[in-house]
């Protein structure tokens, strides 16, 4: 089975293509002009077992939210077209990532149904010269676009980098049991309706 895409995406803000393979070895070749950012995305393909090419120009002279989302855009629907109608998989996962003083819980549900629960606050406004309220614009973007019900939450952390880290591998480490091939699903999509 392939489970790959290759997609990309223009506009007037950003330029983006990404290429993925859920069965990957956790190989990243990332670059978005945000080093923060392109530190989460190693962190997320590593953890998660995918591989994952990045390549995103944007408009940074004004500010980074437009590359940060439009990455969680082209990310998300690139797992959506791997995933191939979410035929076969385990449809749910979840995991805890400590981190030092910090711990992230993230629960996942392949289930055509986007949703995003954040219960996630940070003490700083930045962690380097990344703003941190575009985590939240990621993970949502991501959500939207992969057909994912994601719910993230920091249990308890202080320091901002330890926070996010957290976040982006309990969000990988929960995606990686959910995308796995289930064989008591014999290749449908795990669901009463018979499809997702």
């Amino acid at each position: 089975m392939n489970r790959t895409a290759e997609l990309s995406r223009d506009t007037k803000e950003t330029r983006i293509k990404v290429r993925l393979d859920l069965d990957g070895s956790g190989q990243a070749r990332v670059s978005t002009g945000i080093g923060f950012f392109d530190h989460m995305l190693d962190s997320f393909a590593r953890h998660g077992g995918f591989d994952l090419t990045v390549e995103a120009q944007g408009d940074l002279h004004i500010d980074m939210h437009h590359t940060v989302e439009d990455t969680g855009i082209v990310i998300g629907q690139a797992f959506n077209a791997a995933l191939d109608g979410f035929k076969g998989v385990r449809r749910f996962g979840h995991a805890y990532v400590p981190m030092d003083e910090t711990l992230t819980r993230c629960a996942v549900d392949l289930s055509n149904r986007p949703y995003l629960v954040w219960r996630v606050k940070y003490r700083t406004p930045k962690v380097g010269t990344m703003d941190t309220e575009l985590f939240k614009e990621f993970h949502h973007a991501f959500a939207m676009n992969v057909g994912a019900c994601v719910h993230l939450e920091t249990l308890y952390g202080e320091n901002s980098h330890h926070i996010a880290e957290s976040g982006f591998k309990a969000l990988a480490r929960a995606l990686r049991d959910a995308v796995e091939i289930d064989p008591k699903t014999l290749g449908q999509a795990p669901s009463t309706k018979g499809v997702l």
